[in-house]
């Protein structure tokens, strides 16, 4: 478990996300007809499956990309997570940003979930929606241990893909992205960013 809270303790320097970001409100859809539900299942489907395979940070990170990549909307989550100056950059920057980031989210996963000790990882059966987007609340259980994992959602095309994750219910992964980068873009332009977020992922994966 102390694995997983390395990861999890990031989350305590969040700034705590805006109030109509937290979860609470009843209106949901049943789980038979959510596909947003049914996307966040898939996911936790193949991260077990990645946890249980053990292997290297590197050969679980093949694996899991095409799970996150299916799942996640890591252009729009680069967007937030680089503010502003995201759509002002070059496509070339926009491109370098978005590549950069995707493999340090990938490669974070791959390294925090690293083996399989019995975790729970239940979905509520229904999503809550706020506007145009849909949240999707679960849970990672392990032993005596609970954290809130809240995925915020919108619709590409038919598929509903994830857009921020509220660790412990209400904490914008997000916000705290966009707070780390704020540095380097500010001395480094969108250009020295992506270099340092993709040197952050080879780091990662080791």
């Amino acid at each position: 478990m102390n694995r997983i809270l390395k990861a999890v303790s990031v989350a305590t320097l969040m700034a705590v996300a805006p109030a109509a970001l937290v979860v609470t409100a009843p209106a949901a859809l049943a789980q038979g007809s959510d596909p947003a539900v049914a996307q966040v299942q898939g996911f936790y489907d193949a991260l077990i499956a990645s946890m249980k395979s053990g292997g290297t940070t590197k050969s679980r990170y093949e694996k899991l990309k095409p799970a996150i990549e299916k799942a996640f909307d890591l252009q729009a989550m680069t967007a937030t997570a680089v503010g502003p100056a995201f759509a002002t950059a070059s496509p070339a920057d926009q491109k370098a940003l978005t590549d950069a980031f995707s493999k340090l989210t990938i490669a974070t996963y791959a390294k925090s979930f690293d083996s399989y000790g019995g975790e729970k990882f239940p979905v509520e059966p229904a999503s809550i929606a706020r506007g145009s987007d849909k949240f999707v609340k679960s849970k990672l259980v392990s032993g005596n241990e609970t954290h809130v994992f809240n995925y915020r959602m919108h619709q590409v095309g038919s598929d509903w893909k994830i857009t921020d994750v509220l660790l412990e219910g209400s904490i914008s992964q997000m916000a705290q992205k966009r707070s780390d980068f704020s540095a380097t873009l500010a001395s480094g332009g969108p250009s020295g960013l992506a270099k340092k977020i993709d040197a952050l992922a080879n780091q990662t994966l080791g």
